[in-house]
C-alpha cells in the first residue's frame, strides 16, 4: 500500500480540523482541561503529530511542552514535579512532546536511571495519572510505532536536508543500535501503565500522513460532545462611518559611511 497523498491528507484533515477548533471552544466555555501524551519510537513522527493538533488553535490556549533534560535542582525534586507544573488550568489543551515516560523509555534503555528508579517509576506512574483523572483532567496517551527499516530512512533523511539535521542528536545516533532494548523497554512500560483510567493507544506512523489522521481522528472520537451552538455570524454595523488609518511615512534610515 503506498503512502498518502498531501492532496488527500489535507482533504482528510480539514474537516477534523474544525473540530479541533470545536473542541478549543468547548474547553474554554466549560473550563474542561485536556493534557495528550506523545510518546513513540525516534523519528516517529511525534512532532508532526503534534504541529497538526495545534496548528489551527489558539496557542494561548494549546501549549507544548518539551521539557530539555533535568537541571541539578530537578534531578533532587520528585520526578513527576517539574512534570506537574505544566498541567492545564480551566479551559486549556497541553500537548506533551515526550513526558514523565522518558524513564521508562532513553532514560531506562540508555542507563540515564537505575533499574530501582524504573522499578519505582512504573509503580507510581499510574498512580500519578490517577490523581489527574480524579481530579478531572481527560488525559490521552499515544505511542507513535514505526517499523527499523522506516526509521533508518528517517534517519537518513534527517542527516542530508540542512532543515532537518538539529533533530539528529547524539543520543538518537546511539540509539539506533538498541531498537530492540527500546521494545523491550516499551512492552514492559505498557504492562505497568496501561490502565483503565489512562490507557495506551498505539499509532502505526510507516505511513506519518495517515498516522497523523488516525491518532486525531481517535483523539476527537472520545472526547465528550464538544459541538456547541456556533457564535452569532455577521458582525453589527459601525455606529459612525468606518476611520480611516493614520500614520506617518518613515523615511528609509540613510546607509552608514564606508570610510
Amino acid at each position: 500500500m503506498g503512502q498518502l497523498s498531501k492532496k488527500t491528507y489535507k482533504a482528510l484533515l480539514k474537516p477534523m480540523e474544525l473540530e479541533l477548533v470545536s473542541m478549543a471552544r468547548w474547553l474554554r466555555e466549560t473550563g474542561a482541561r485536556v493534557v495528550v501524551v506523545f510518546e513513540g519510537r525516534d523519528t516517529a513522527g511525534k512532532g508532526g503529530a503534534i504541529d497538526a493538533v495545534r496548528k489551527r488553535l489558539n496557542p494561548r490556549q494549546c501549549r507544548v511542552v518539551a521539557l530539555p533534560k533535568p537541571n541539578d535542582r530537578e534531578s533532587g525534586q520528585w520526578y513527576f514535579q517539574r512534570y506537574a507544573c505544566h498541567l492545564p488550568a480551566a479551559g486549556e489543551i497541553v500537548l506533551f512532546d515526550r513526558s514523565w515516560y522518558n524513564r521508562a523509555g532513553v532514560e531506562k534503555v540508555m542507563g540515564y536511571a537505575s533499574e530501582d528508579e524504573v522499578e519505582q517509576f512504573l509503580a507510581q506512574a499510574p498512580v500519578f495519572e490517577k490523581q489527574l483523572v480524579d481530579d478531572g483532567i481527560l488525559l490521552f496517551k499515544y505511542w507513535l510505532c514505526c517499523d527499523q527499516e522506516k526509521q533508518e530512512e528517517r534517519f537518513a533523511e534527517r542527516r542530508e536536508d540542512p532543515l532537518k539535521r538539529w533533530k539528529l542528536s547524539p543520543i538518537d545516533l546511539k540509539a539506533r543500535e538498541c531498537y530492540e532494548d527500546y521494545t523491550r523497554a516499551r512492552e514492559a512500560m505498557l504492562r505497568a501503565t496501561h490502565t483503565a483510567h489512562a490507557p495506551w493507544t498505539l499509532v502505526d506512523f510507516n505511513d506519518q500522513k495517515l498516522g497523523r489522521l488516525s491518532l486525531i481522528r481517535n483523539l476527537l472520537d472520545r472526547l465528550p460532545d464538544t459541538r456547541l451552538p456556533g457564535p452569532v455570524a455577521g458582525l453589527p454595523p459601525l455606529e459612525e462611518a468606518p476611520k480611516k488609518e493614520r500614520f506617518t511615512v518613515i523615511e528609509p534610515i540613510p546607509d552608514f559611511p564606508t570610510d
